[in-house]
């Protein structure tokens, strides 16, 4: 009997190891860039309650949309036990608009990180298709540290105005996942996509893997869309930033619509959060 109990025991302490840690909360943000002619909606102005937001959620990741070098420099400053990946897309180093990752170094380490194109030569700098300007996808490979568990995070800024590049963007993160994820790790896909639901690239993406939204456990929380344009009076029934998955459960999922004490929103986008948990 006594050793029955050991193993008992043994066997509820190795359950435990298994699926310990395996919880990783997300979170995808588009930051809106420092436009110098921004007066009302200026970053300056912004910065300090996006961290305090950050903060509060403490999303274990992060993907950002339209971060410049300085902002990025600040953010990094700022959030305590992140560090990032991603480069500027004009130049493959620091000029231009980054799609960056940030994540808690305290949970998870990286084992490689890449930022391609979305273009038809998706290694070199490059416009693709008809795309008004460079285009990027970052991703990573992630270690959960406490349960040792893999996965991957592609982040991305899909073009606002061509329509080829929207879809040719799409069929080109999810190529890429298939070639790139040979040992079918869980996988999150987040960005702004600058798509409505309703259209042909998110259909696509929402058959070669999961939209976080519609299966969460807990009800959806929020409101519909994702884009205010900084108007604090504007019904938000725009979705146009998404996390998508594969292998993963969505605990809950949220459209976060907080706002400074002066009623502004703090991103002319809102971020949206995931609570997930690999698959075993």
């Amino acid at each position: 009997m006594k050793t029955q109990k050991i193993i008992f025991i043994l066997g509820l302490f190795i359950s435990f190891l298994t699926t310990y840690g395996q919880e990783v909360k997300v979170l995808s943000y588009n930051i809106k860039y420092d436009n110098v002619n921004d007066t009302v909606n200026n970053w300056n102005d912004r910065k300090e309650a996006m961290v305090e937001l950050l903060n509060y959620y403490e999303p274990g990741i992060i993907g950002m949309q339209e971060v410049l070098d300085h902002q990025l420099t600040y953010l990094d400053e700022n959030l305590s036990d992140y560090t990032f990946i991603g480069v500027g897309r004009d130049d493959g180093k620091k000029k231009g608009e980054y799609s960056p990752i940030l994540y808690n170094t305290k949970k998870y380490t990286l084992l490689k990180s890449e930022t391609f194109w979305l273009s038809e030569t998706p290694h070199e700098i490059s416009v693709g298709w008809d795309a008004s300007m460079e285009r990027i996808c970052t991703y990573g490979v992630f270690v959960d540290i406490e349960s040792g568990k893999q996965f991957m995070v592609f982040n991305t800024h899909f073009d606002h105005i061509g329509t080829v590049a929207r879809e040719k963007s799409a069929e080109l993160i999810v190529t890429k996942i298939k070639e790139i994820n040979s040992n079918k790790l869980p996988v999150v896909l987040m960005g702004d996509l600058n798509l409505s639901p309703n259209e042909t690239p998110i259909k696509f993406l929402q058959g070669a893997l999961t939209d976080g939204q519609s299966i969460t456990k807990k009800p959806f929380y929020g409101p519909t869309g994702s884009f205010s344009g900084f108007d604090h009076n504007r019904v938000l029934n725009n979705r146009i930033d998404y996390i998508f998955v594969e292998n993963f459960e969505v605990l809950e999922y949220i459209h976060i619509d907080d706002r400074m004490e002066n009623n502004k929103h703090i991103s002319d986008h809102l971020p949206v959060f995931a609570n997930l948990e690999m698959k075993n």
